[in-house]
């Protein structure tokens, strides 16, 4: 009589599934987002002209205008960051462990996928060192740099609302223009649509769904586009009137075309993976490693909306 009790020796101790669970990533920003700088194949510094606006003069009779040059200036692209990662696996677990192939393959995705992060990090942050802290950065007038005075430091539409009249008085396109917030904000702006309000198809969509679809919102609120990211930049920012400490920086910006977009960039190298054969130390060994540079090529067609990273209404 053979039972589970009298029987041990023969029982697998321990089962490994042939599943691997993976980390849960969130949606990442698209290209569309920034000026992809094609002809920076080469060199250190990109210089790139830029042009100012002409002032019209009132003609008299039998009098010359006045030549004026039009304002002219520069700004630069640098290639900056250069970052990768490197792993090996031995032979030893190769001949001994399960599935090993598979846990090789994860690993080179989860690399690519750490310097995809890391790019959209640096975008963002680039975003907001674009504009001078404790200061309104204002544009014919008009801030683009709005840190939340309501209590707790927490969103409010009224920012939304007055970088929208903000980026009409520079000039900005209303199409094309997206607001990139926390998704703390996401939470607040959830909790300002109750089955109390007239509920349009719009509302009714939120309710049913919530604000966002995978890292967008499901249609826009004010003429801005509204994206979720995790990787918007934190801490203490202000506008010159209100400083708001453990906040983050919520980014708004036109991406029309390549004249709107705020920011530029540049691959050097897009990220690869490279392997080679370590035959004295018997192991695989792989780098991957990728290059880029990110720039800020114009400052009228971004905002930053300064609000707590952690309370919501």
């Amino acid at each position: 009589m053979q039972l589970t009790t009298n029987t041990t020796a023969f029982i697998e101790q321990e089962i490994y599934s042939d599943f691997i669970l993976r980390n849960l990533n969130d949606g990442l920003l698209g290209e569309q987002y920034y000026r992809n700088v094609a002809d920076f194949g080469s060199g250190d510094t990109l210089n790139i002209p830029t042009i100012g606006s002409v002032t019209i003069q009132e003609g008299t009779e039998n009098e010359a205008f006045t030549y004026n040059p039009i304002d002219t200036g520069r700004v630069t692209l640098s290639i900056t960051d250069y970052v990768g990662d490197a792993w090996y696996v031995t032979d030893d677990i190769r001949e001994d462990g399960t599935n090993i192939d598979a846990l090789m393959a994860a690993r080179s995705a989860e690399s690519t996928r750490a310097i995809q992060e890391n790019f959209e990090t640096r975008f963002l942050a680039v975003c907001n060192a674009a504009q001078t802290n404790a200061n309104a950065n204002a544009v014919n007038g008009f801030a683009h740099r709005i840190a939340s005075a309501v209590a707790n430091d927490i969103f409010s539409t009224a920012h939304l609302v007055s970088m929208r009249l903000a980026f009409d008085k520079a000039n900005v396109p209303m199409q094309g223009r997206v607001f990139i917030a926390d998704p703390v904000v996401e939470a607040t702006l959830n909790n300002l649509v109750t089955i109390t309000n007239d509920v349009t198809p719009f509302a009714s969509e939120i309710l049913r769904s919530g604000m966002s679809a995978g890292m967008r919102f499901v249609g826009q609120l004010y003429g801005f586009d509204i994206i979720l990211s995790n990787r918007l930049p934190t801490g203490t920012f202000g506008d010159g009137t209100e400083t708001v400490a453990g906040g983050v920086a919520n980014i708004c910006m036109c991406v029309l075309d390549d004249q709107t977009k705020p920011v530029m960039a540049a691959w050097r190298r897009m990220p690869r993976v490279e392997g080679e054969r370590n035959k004295d130390l018997r192991r695989d060994e792989f780098v991957v490693s990728a290059r880029w540079g990110v720039g800020v090529q114009r400052v009228d067609t971004l905002g930053v909306i300064i609000t707590s990273a952690t309370a919501i209404a």
